[in-house]
């Protein structure tokens, strides 16, 4: 049986309906049946996940304290670090590099006795809005496997879509868990920058990485987010502030005011079935009563190439330890220093990595720094600041998670511009640096592909978010 959530899970536990030990089961044979066609599961952890699920039903027999997340089966995406198990970020680079350390984020959901099978593949270094930019494969889309999953987390949310794990671990840069959750018909979340540590994660953009689940439900991904969330010293850009509690939500008790980007809306690229329900969703809200109006924000055209700057930067100093000397891929070409850098990265890199790391070096450069880089932060301080602006008068801003559903593999892939907006309304919310959620809107009468509707909050308010996130989730019900 494929379960939904998780307080479901743990009521068939506790009445001896299933055992932990068949949850685990359960999800080996999807990966065992489904895998070679989606692709979804880099490395199955099947002993250890067994022999975990063992431990956990032995302890709820008798009658010894059981974590939060019991009965939960996790997978993680291939940049979280798992001390003792390989990680990649699903690049050759990488290729055989087993991590000394566990991720902050992943450790507390452990203590919480949630048990990790499997690791995911991801676009190479989380670099990607498809799924196929993978050293290891592309992956497909559960739904219809000639379609793109979405990326850079599309194993993460592949392998829930598809019954390999009940919930999974994404990073999000610009959309990277958003964006596949919209594609596979699944909620996912980004926190405020900062809520979630990021030691562990295998950078991209560090200034815009945050970790955070993709769930079945509202709820779930908000259990997931509250334990990850909160304090490290290994982290200094983490926050110092005990994080609120996510649980027992509510739905929202009062009269909303919610804000849409007129520019979201009536921009050429986006679908004509994404727009017309997500303006049916908008006039259903204002049928319930809650103020809904339009807000004119005119830096939309201007937030991609702001947002490709500054990660491409990032990005390009991030990645220059991968260098063939210490650890991971080293070409057996070289033959000096020099040609030891330059053969491991050519050969350990994918073409889209590179592309990256090549953009990002140019706009550091002596003679492109002030007319890049430096304009790009200014620009981000304006995108932060007119959203923040919006949040001081709206609740809310609602727009959708994608201007189209997911498309077809091979559709966008020789087309990086074209690729690059398919961020268009998710970079957003991690230049303003504040917490985003994607729950499902609908499917393609055309297609039958998912897309999703997103909300976005002011910084720190995640618990508002996911109360209204559940509201919307009862109204698509």
């Amino acid at each position: 049986m494929q379960y939904k959530n998780l307080v479901q899970i743990q009521m068939d536990l506790k009445e001896g309906k299933t055992t932990v030990l068949s949850l685990v089961q359960f999800n080996l044979q999807n990966i065992k049946e489904k895998n070679s066609e989606l692709n979804a599961v880099l490395e199955v952890y099947e002993e250890e996940a067994l022999e975990k699920a063992k431990i956990l039903d032995a302890k709820m027999s008798k009658g010894e304290n059981l974590g939060r997340l019991f009965g939960l089966v996790l997978g993680l995406k291939d940049n979280l670090c798992y001390a003792g198990h390989h990680v990649s970020a699903s690049s050759k680079i990488l290729e055989n590099f087993e991590s000394q350390i566990t991720s902050t984020a992943v450790q507390r959901l452990l203590d919480e006795d949630a048990i990790v099978i499997a690791r995911l593949n991801c676009d190479e270094f989380a670099m990607g809005a498809s799924n196929e930019n993978s050293a290891l494969g592309l992956v497909r889309n559960a739904k219809d496997t000639a379609y793109v999953p979405g990326g850079s987390s599309g194993g993460s949310a592949v392998a829930v879509q598809s019954g390999m794990c009940f919930a999974s671990l994404g990073s999000d840069t610009g959309g990277s868990i958003r964006q596949p959750a919209a594609f596979c018909g699944l909620v996912g979340s980004k926190p405020t920058y900062g809520k979630i540590s990021r030691w562990g994660l295998i950078a991209y953009a560090s200034s815009f990485d945050q970790i955070g689940p993709i769930t079945h439900t509202v709820e779930d991904n908000a259990l997931l987010l509250e334990i990850m969330a909160g304090p490290d010293e290994k982290d200094a850009t983490c926050q110092l502030q005990e994080p609120e509690s996510l649980s027992n939500l509510s739905e929202p008790n009062k009269k909303l005011k919610i804000a849409y980007l007129e520019e979201t809306l009536n921009h050429e690229g986006i679908d004509a079935e994404v727009k017309s329900q997500t303006k049916a969703l908008l006039k259903e809200l204002e049928t319930l009563g809650h103020s809904v109006s339009p807000v004119s924000f005119d830096m939309l055209e201007q937030m991609v190439p702001c947002y490709y700057v500054l990660t491409t930067a990032e990005a390009s100093s991030n990645l220059s330890r991968f260098n063939g000397l210490t650890y991971g891929y080293r070409s057996q070409n070289s033959t000096d220093l020099e040609s030891t850098f330059t053969l491991s990265r050519t050969e350990g890199f994918g073409e889209e990595v590179k592309r990256r790391i090549m953009l990002g070096t140019f706009v550091l450069s002596s003679n492109h720094y002030d007319a890049y880089y430096t304009k790009a932060q200014k620009v981000r301080r304006l995108i932060k600041e007119k959203t923040e602006e919006i949040l001081q008068n709206y609740d809310f801003i609602l727009l959708p998670t994608t201007s189209t559903p997911a498309f077809k593999i091979g559709e966008k892939a020789k087309n990086p511009i074209a690729m690059y907006l398919a961020d268009l309304f998710t970079v957003q919310a991690n230049l303003a640096g504040g917490p985003a959620i994607s729950v499902p809107l609908g499917e393609s009468l055309k297609t039958g592909m998912p897309f999703g509707i997103q909300i976005m909050a002011g910084d720190n308010q995640e618990r508002k978010m996911f109360e209204m996130a559940k509201y919307l989730e009862r109204l698509r019900q």
